[in-house]
């Protein structure tokens, strides 16, 4: 399944899902894992100016999801996300966020990956992120 799965595929099964929702664009994606951006626009703003924690989420979940897809076990049909943690360490309010999603673990029935979300711009990281997926197979 990997080998189908380019960058380019992957965006545009995203463009009608939550990714394309909030305008992000995978840049990357490889067994090593996953590179996506966010543009920071007022729509992924949080009343209080400052840039929505869903919206660093979104990306980062999303990253580590397109990178769980690309390399799933033999046999396994998708995933799940089945926890997930962010610590934020700053924002940004104009420019792009990108995310870097790396493995941390990849077995036949659950994943954890990592994931770096910083401002392209200045290089300051704005969260990290740490997500486990539970692989999926065809029911017997």
């Amino acid at each position: 399944m990997a080998s189908e799965l380019s960058a380019e595929k992957l965006n545009q099964v995203g463009s009608e899902c939550l990714p394309g929702l909030v305008g992000m664009t995978l840049e990357s994606i490889s067994d090593a894992g996953a590179r996506g951006i966010l543009p920071v626009t007022q729509r992924l703003m949080a009343p209080n100016g400052f840039l929505h924690a869903a919206s660093v989420i979104a990306l980062a979940d999303s990253c580590c999801g397109y990178a769980t897809l690309h390399g799933l076990p033999e046999g396994a049909t998708s995933f799940t996300t089945i926890e997930l943690k962010s610590n934020f360490l700053g924002t940004a309010r104009d420019g792009v966020i990108e995310c870097v999603a790396s493995p941390s673990h990849r077995g036949r029935t659950t994943q954890v990956w990592d994931a770096t979300v910083t401002h392209r711009e200045t290089g300051k990281t704005i969260a990290m992120f740490r997500c486990t997926q539970m692989i999926l197979y065809p029911k017997a």
